[in-house]
C-alpha cells in the first residue's frame, strides 16, 4: 500500500497485477478494503491492473473534521477522475460499492472522457437519506438494530472490531470476515488519530454529504458499459435499488446475488470478477469501433479532399 497526490489532496490506494495492463480503480465504500482480496486477485489474473483506493475521510487518504466535512460528492467524484490521469491516462473501469457508487456514478457523468466501464456494487440512484417514493427504503427492522447497538471505543481495537461483527449479523453478512476487515480498517488508522478519525473509517462522515445536484435524473446520460450487481438480500439498499439503476442507465446489465446481503461474500467472488472482465472487453471493443470508425471517416474525408482537388473544386 501506498499514498499518491490527486486532485491536490492524499489517497491510500493498493495496486494489483501487471502495471501496464487495462486499468481497473476500484472506489471503496468507505477504505479499499470493502473490495474483497480475492477480487482484486481474480482481476488482477484476468489481465487487468486493478487499484483499490480509500476515499477522503478513510484509510490513508486526506482526512477533516466529521462535523463539518469541507468537500462534497463532486468532489469526490473529481478525485477519483484525478486518480484515473495520474495512474496512465488511458479511460480506466471504474467500480464504486455502496457510497463509492454513488461516487462512481457521478464520476463517469462529470469526466467522461476518464472512464471506459462502470461497475456499481449495493449502491443506490439518490442521495443518503430517505429515497424516493418509487425506491425501496432500507428495512425498517434491520436499521432499528443496528440503532440500538451501543457504540463502541473507537480507541480499542477489540471493541471496534465486536462493532462491526455484531453490524455484520444484523444485516445478513458474514461476522467473521467483517470482524477481520474492521480490524484491519483499525490497524490502518494513524496511531495519533483521535477517535472520531476512526468512527469516519466506519462511514458515519458520508451521510452528512453534500449530494447535489440530484444525480438520478442524469443517469440515461452515462454512455459507457455499465454493470449493477447486488445483493437479493441487501436490507440497507434492497434490491429494488439496484434494478431500478439497472433501468435507467441504457445497456446496462443487472447482476443478482441470490445469497447475498450487503458485501460481495466469497462464493460470488467468481461470477462478479467474470461479469467484470466481460464488461471490460465489452468497453474495450466499444473502444476499437470507435476507434475504426473515426478512422474510416478520416480516410473517406482525405479521398473526397483528392477527389475535389483533381476536379478543381479547391
Amino acid at each position: 500500500m501506498t499514498t499518491v497526490h490527486a486532485n491536490e489532496i492524499a489517497l491510500g490506494i493498493e495496486s494489483f497485477g501487471d502495471h501496464d495492463a487495462p486499468l481497473v480503480l476500484l472506489a471503496g465504500g468507505t477504505t479499499m478494503l470493502s473490495w474483497p482480496d480475492a477480487l482484486c486477485e481474480r482481476l488482477a489474473a484476468g489481465g487487468r491492473r486493478v487499484v483499490r483506493y480509500d476515499l477522503r475521510d478513510s484509510g490513508e487518504s486526506t482526512t477533516t473534521d466529521p462535523q463539518a466535512p469541507d468537500y462534497t460528492l463532486r468532489d469526490l467524484a473529481a478525485d477519483a477522475a484525478a486518480l484515473a490521469h495520474k495512474l496512465g491516462g488511458r479511460p480506466a473501469h471504474l467500480a464504486g460499492v455502496g457510497v463509492g457508487g454513488m461516487v462512481a456514478r457521478v464520476a463517469v457523468l462529470d469526466h467522461p472522457g476518464a472512464f471506459s466501464a462502470l461497475t456499481l456494487v449495493g449502491t443506490r440512484s439518490v442521495r443518503p437519506g430517505p429515497p424516493d417514493d418509487d425506491l425501496p427504503d432500507h428495512d425498517r427492522a434491520t436499521m432499528s438494530r443496528l440503532f440500538a447497538r451501543p457504540m463502541p471505543d473507537w480507541t480499542d481495537r477489540e471493541s471496534v472490531a465486536e462493532f462491526a461483527a455484531a453490524g455484520a449479523e444484523i444485516r445478513g453478512d458474514d461476522p467473521v470476515a467483517a470482524r477481520a476487515i474492521a480490524a484491519r480498517i483499525w490497524d490502518r488508522t494513524p496511531g495519533t488519530a483521535p477517535p472520531v478519525q476512526l468512527a469516519n473509517q466506519m462511514g458515519m462522515v458520508f451521510s452528512r454529504l453534500d449530494c447535489e445536484p440530484r444525480w438520478r435524473e442524469r443517469l440515461p446520460a452515462i454512455e459507457v458499459p455499465t454493470l449493477v450487481v447486488h445483493g437479493r438480500r441487501d436490507p440497507f439498499f434492497p434490491v429494488g435499488n439496484g434494478e431500478a439503476i439497472a433501468r435507467e442507465i441504457p445497456g446496462a446489465r443487472l447482476l443478482v446475488l441470490e445469497e447475498a446481503a450487503t458485501v460481495i461474500p466469497d462464493a460470488a467472488v467468481g461470477e462478479v470478477t467474470e461479469a467484470m472482465l466481460t464488461l471490460g472487453q465489452r468497453a474495450a471493443g466499444k473502444r476499437d469501433r470507435l476507434v475504426r470508425d473515426a478512422a474510416r471517416g478520416g480516410c473517406r474525408r482525405s479521398g473526397e479532399h483528392a477527389r475535389h482537388s483533381r476536379s478543381g473544386h479547391i
